[in-house]
């Protein structure tokens, strides 16, 4: 499910997104808990994490768990919590100095 979720997400921030914040915007993995309500969201942005970016999936959570719903046709659709992928950021930097 969480492979599901993250593939649907990366489609409807290209597609179906409108805001410009959300351009570039790469989900890269979805944790889910045991019991499917909450759904954590991995996420990298080529110019970095930023205070306007995480208002921006704030605002458009609600978005994206409807278009979730409808398009996984699930019932119950996890809440959604974003969080920087800073694994990403890591690789890169230790990559560059060695």
């Amino acid at each position: 499910m969480a492979d599901e979720i993250m593939r649907e997400l990366g489609r409807i921030v290209v597609e179906e997104s409108q805001d410009p914040r959300l351009e570039f915007l790469t989900i890269t993995g979805v944790r889910l808990n045991k019991d499917f309500s909450i759904a954590e969201v991995l996420y990298t942005h080529y110019e970095g994490n930023s205070p306007d970016l995480e208002k921006s999936l704030k605002k458009a959570c609600g978005f994206m768990r409807s278009r979730l719903g409808k398009n996984l046709k699930i019932r119950y659709v996890p809440e959604l919590r974003f969080t920087w992928d800073s694994f990403v950021d890591e690789m890169v930097y230790h990559g560059k100095s060695e």
